[in-house]
């Protein structure tokens, strides 16, 4: 019998990129960095087959979608931020055998999901990628990527995913770890003053509701969390509308879940956006 080991929610800003290289902005995202190091130890320590990440920049229009084909690599530039994050390599391994059980799951269930692990063009987003770079993850641990952006799916759907995503973890031989791959609210300032956003929020109240969603986890509040999570995606323009978020918590039991999370990246800012690393126990 399989067992989820472990679930996160995670940031995956390609400032971290940056962070990387020499220049003025050098160190920029190291507590982002070392955030998502202690979650990839975590992984090695509770000896994780697979990681299965619910990807907010991976956009679908009809069905629910799993990328899980067996060999993943090349080389990544973002579209959306290509001076920020390019040329990245990157090497991975599918789980397909996850990935299709996940699929015809939640299918069952009643939520449409495909899985493809046959389609070699089918690329990985960097809500994927960036997470699993800062992890130390190569071809050590396998990857089932989830399209965490649904265009118009309501929440209770990816709700049903995380649970599907669940049921197939037990009835696999795999110890999995969960990664909700997205920010906290995600309101981009406009473009003529973007660059002045790198460290601020864009709006000063999503960053008091983001905090008090976060107080919220670490108390293991998830009754009253969940009842705020469909207004608080809306009002604080929350990334690819939460649904990586409600996979999460189906994951978790929903409202029956009542661990308190840990803290691995304090919230921070960044393009005006809302971020943090935690981890909830299981």
């Amino acid at each position: 019998m399989g067992e989820l080991v472990l679930a996160a929610k995670v940031t995956h800003v390609p400032s971290m990129f940056i962070s990387e290289q020499e220049g003025p902005l050098n160190g920029i995202r190291e507590s982002a960095i070392q955030g998502l190091r202690r979650i990839g130890d975590m992984c090695r320590e509770l000896k994780v087959d697979t990681i299965v990440i619910s990807d907010t920049h991976w956009l679908v229009n009809a069905g629910f979608h799993i990328n899980a084909k067996p060999e993943m690599s090349g080389v990544f530039t973002s579209t959306e931020f290509p001076h920020f994050l390019n040329n990245m390599e990157y090497s991975h391994t599918g789980d397909p055998e996850l990935g299709q059980q996940i699929a015809e799951i939640a299918t069952a269930n009643g939520v449409t999901t495909l899985c493809h692990h046959e389609v070699e063009t089918l690329q990985l987003q960097y809500g994927t990628l960036v997470p699993l770079r800062y992890l130390g993850v190569g071809n050590d641990m396998k990857v089932v990527s989830i399209a965490g952006w649904m265009y118009d799916a309501d929440l209770e759907e990816s709700k049903q995913v995380g649970e599907a995503i669940l049921e197939a973890i037990n009835k696999s031989d795999k110890r999995v770890a969960f990664l909700a791959s997205g920010s906290l609210s995600h309101r981009i300032p406009p473009n003529k003053v973007v660059g002045d956003y790198m460290f601020k929020i864009s709006e000063p109240l999503n960053q008091e509701i983001d905090l008090m969603v976060m107080d919220m986890w670490k108390k293991g509040q998830t009754k009253a969390f969940l009842e705020l999570l469909p207004k608080y995606a809306q009002d604080c323009s929350g990334e690819g509308g939460m649904h990586d978020t409600a996979m999460l918590f189906g994951l978790l039991g929903w409202d029956k879940y009542e661990g308190c999370a840990e803290v691995m990246t304090e919230y921070f800012p960044s393009s005006g956006t809302g971020q943090c690393n935690v981890v909830f126990p299981v």
